[in-house]
């Protein structure tokens, strides 16, 4: 119920804050159910972190995904490389820590805008999600938050697998869906398995 739910707490704020903060990551503009579509372009033409040519083109297609749908109507929790932006609709910390590892993963690149471009390349996607889905893992394991380290797991193994059916999907169009419901539920048994390998 709290994904989408379009209601950030104090909880889910705080959290992301902190992780933010502990990476250093104090460029990055979290929107929480906002719509500001003059602001987010001239954040598009100011973020040199990444080359003008990947701005104007793939940057500017994700820009105009977000004035013409925007999230505060339609939802999806995401990150845009091309603005540094944090997208925020579900009140879910871990999810924020996902999007914020989106972040954390970019600013770590050579050349951000190159690695950002390619997650419109097949399966490539994956190895983003992945890397961000670590970094949440390790985080939360690190933490004292009990509570939050059985959400990441419940959370991102099963929104990985999504991925994962999808990728596979795009390979096999007839089957897409029960390769998509197989992810999903290959995620959920892993995020079984995890929690009690790791229950403390």
């Amino acid at each position: 119920r709290r994904v989408e739910s379009h209601k950030i707490s104090e909880q889910t704020e705080q959290s992301l804050e902190e992780y933010l903060s502990a990476n250093g990551l104090h460029d990055v503009k979290v929107r929480l159910n906002q719509y500001r579509p003059f602001d987010d372009w001239k954040r598009l033409t100011k973020n040199t972190s990444i080359a003008w040519p990947w701005r104007y083109t793939f940057g500017a297609v994700a820009t105009l995904g977000e004035t013409v749908f925007p999230g505060r109507l339609f939802g999806g929790d995401h990150y845009n490389p091309y603005t540094a932006t944090i997208h925020l609709y579900s009140d879910v910390p871990s999810i924020a820590l996902h999007e914020a590892a989106h972040a954390k993963d970019f600013s770590n690149r050579r050349y951000p805008g190159t690695y950002a471009a390619s997650y419109a390349l097949p399966l490539v996607p994956l190895w983003h999600e992945r890397v961000a889905t670590n970094d949440v893992l390790a985080y939360s394991d690190n933490s004292d938050d009990l509570s939050l380290r059985r959400e990441a797991r419940h959370i991102l193994y099963p929104a990985y697998g999504t991925y994962a059916g999808n990728a596979a999907g795009a390979f096999a169009p007839a089957a897409s869906f029960p390769l998509y419901l197989s992810g999903v539920v290959a995620g959920h048994a892993a995020a079984r398995v995890e929690t009690w390998a790791n229950r403390r």
